[in-house]
């Protein structure tokens, strides 16, 4: 319970930032809580109803149902209304966390009015086979590469287009992450929010991670591949960064000719997309789809995931991209 509680409202989103950074969100989701809080806070005018209050001198008190619905009346007009869906949720969580900790009594956001949104349209690779055509083009050596390296951007397109992980899912990879039996391999992901899941993954994937990794340690040593080691690096052996994971994704659509086969705004997530396309189209169930991709919670018990294990691997193993990754990588074998 707080001693003061027409506490400045600048105060109380950086404690509730500190309480959410306990969470693990990326930078990028902190920045947008953060803008989302300080922009609407900046429009509340109390005093004659004109003047905005600087946020470190606007009590928390002053936020009734009537100052958010004009604050956001004003936010809303020059944006779209996903960004004001967003900064309503934000709003929502703010004011749950001020009403858990006793700073306020209740929660005004059920009263202010937000837009209803559409659903992000799924913006996988156009083209029937532009995923096999973008795998074969990046597992030959490109001669115009400075230093290329295709085991390891063909084991990042795998991961992207064969178990459908986020771009932040790929970077916090370690070595020991891909585990299991022959037979039984996987992937263990840490997925949005903190939550794990796993991932099964076939023949073809883990062939071109142990080929990444077999390279890896002509490039750099054993040492490099260590358990608790990232799985993906850059050339010089170090920790691939958001940047160059992205960079590196945008060089293999150049170097296979597809560009114009990429939605516009989806980039590497097209390739996440595209795996989750092809599993609907195959066969999948939502259900399935659902728990592969993280979209619902994977944390209820351990139980549970190695009894629904045998439907996912068979989900996964349907996917057409996974055959064609096999009979790549059987080709590289016999040459």
């Amino acid at each position: 319970m707080h001693d003061k509680p027409d506490e400045p409202v600048g105060r109380l989103i950086e404690e509730f930032l500190t309480a959410r950074a306990t969470r693990k969100p990326s930078p990028h989701t902190l920045a947008a809580y953060r803008r989302d809080l300080t922009t609407v806070a900046s429009l509340v005018a109390v005093d004659d109803g004109t003047t905005p209050l600087p946020l470190d001198r606007l009590p928390v008190s002053a936020l009734s149902p009537r100052v958010m619905r004009a604050a956001f009346a004003s936010f809303a007009a020059p944006r779209a209304a996903a960004s004001v869906h967003r900064a309503w949720s934000t709003w929502n969580s703010f004011f749950t966390f001020l009403v858990a900790e006793g700073v306020v009594p209740g929660n005004p956001m059920p009263a202010v009015g937000r837009p209803r949104t559409p659903l992000p349209q799924p913006k996988p690779l156009r083209g029937e086979d532009t995923p096999e055509e973008l795998l074969a083009a990046v597992a030959r050596e490109d001669g115009r590469q400075r230093d290329p390296w295709p085991e390891r951007d063909l084991a990042v397109l795998a991961l992207a287009l064969c178990a459908g992980l986020r771009l932040s899912e790929l970077l916090a990879l370690r070595v020991a992450s891909v585990a299991g039996r022959p037979g039984e391999r996987r992937v263990d992901v840490a997925g949005k929010g903190g939550r794990p899941r796993t991932v099964p993954i076939e023949a073809g994937v883990d062939r071109v991670l142990v080929d990444y990794l077999d390279s890896r340690r002509r490039r750099f040593g054993s040492r490099s591949v260590r358990p608790d080691s990232p799985l993906l690096v850059d050339r010089r052996g170090e920790p691939l960064r958001r940047g160059g994971l992205q960079y590196l994704v945008e060089s293999c659509y150049r170097r296979a000719g597809i560009g114009d086969r990429v939605p516009r705004g989806a980039r590497l997530h097209a390739l996440r997309h595209t795996f989750a396309t092809r599993l609907a189209e195959d066969g999948a169930s939502a259900a399935e789809i659902m728990r592969l991709l993280g979209h619902a919670s994977l944390a209820s018990s351990q139980t549970y995931i190695e009894v629904t294990a045998g439907q996912q691997r068979a989900a996964v193993a349907s996917n057409r991209t996974n055959r064609a990754l096999a009979g790549l990588v059987g080709q590289r074998e016999v040459r």
